[in-house]
């Protein structure tokens, strides 16, 4: 599938984040709710002077309340509007916008370049603390307090299991004609000084909810709940579980998305739009 720039247009990176506690979410919604794609594509416009809106396509589309500290994002812009606004629009982006979202760098992208199907991992946080007292106040935004001691051995033990490629079917929620085929690169845990315990999480590409389901079914493991063996039962079952628990969103941050050298964008960006299937599954 060919993803050429339209001719007269540039494709311009952004690289951003947000605090996702007041947004609905990346992508715009029919209903007028507050996103970040929505707010970006107004402030775009606005600054650019543009009667157009110019659609902005996304790594990662993140969940209501979900933060991003590294998202990356891309716009095609008219030839004589970047060339106009090119030197500007940074400044600009930055007096426009809330205070809960921020363009860290514009630039015009590589060719073969697409944010969301040339790169070839996402990595997310999620953050949570099991200290008697709670949550630090002043992280309150950013940190779930699971009101168990945990494990963090055990928690890593589970995560063996569901590391490498499979159907996540498990742990996601399902959408009509998507695969839940995943490649599951990095699945720890480790437990800082402060007592706050951060799940370091990457992927080749997530379905909905799963990093959160995976997020859930660990904090199990580590309470003692559920035996180590107990997630990647679930894995293999490839069924919706009741007991996973998806928690809550406001503890997970997409923290980065790597992409390949430039002259291997365009092949990714193909690739990716293969529908996978796992080693002798049918067709049918």
């Amino acid at each position: 599938m060919s993803d050429e720039v339209a001719p007269g247009y540039v494709r311009v990176r952004l690289d951003l984040s947000y605090d996702g506690k007041d947004f609905s979410g990346w992508a715009k919604q029919r209903e007028g709710q507050r996103t970040v794609q929505g707010e970006l594509e107004a402030a775009i416009r606005t600054v650019t002077r543009s009667k157009e809106t110019y659609e902005l396509t996304v790594a990662g589309r993140t969940d209501s309340g979900v933060h991003a500290r590294g998202q990356v994002a891309h716009v095609d812009l008219p030839a004589e509007v970047w060339a106009e606004h090119e030197e500007k629009l940074l400044r600009r982006l930055a007096g426009r916008l809330s205070h809960d979202v921020r363009v860290w760098k514009v630039a015009e992208a590589p060719a073969g370049f697409n944010a969301r199907f040339s790169a070839i991992w996402r990595r997310y946080a999620y953050r949570v603390t099991d200290r008697h007292g709670g949550v630090d106040p002043l992280l309150r935004g950013h940190v779930l307090w699971h009101d168990w001691p945990l494990d963090v051995d055990a928690m890593n033990a589970a995560s063996k299991a569901l590391i490498g490629e499979h159907d996540f079917a498990a742990y996601c929620k399902r959408r009509e004609g998507a695969t839940t085929i995943r490649t599951l690169q990095q699945l720890s845990w480790e437990r800082d000084a402060s007592g706050v315990i951060t799940a370091t999480v990457r992927a080749d590409a997530f379905c909905h909810n799963m990093v959160r389901s995976l997020v859930g079914a660990l904090l199990f493991v580590g309470d003692g709940h559920r035996p180590v063996d107990w997630p990647g039962k679930v894995l293999a079952a490839r069924v919706r579980d009741s007991a996973v628990h998806v928690v809550r969103p406001h503890g997970l941050t997409l923290e980065e998305v790597g992409y390949p050298a430039d002259s291997e964008l365009a092949a990714r960006n193909i690739a990716a739009r293969n529908k996978r299937t796992l080693p002798g599954a049918g067709c049918c």
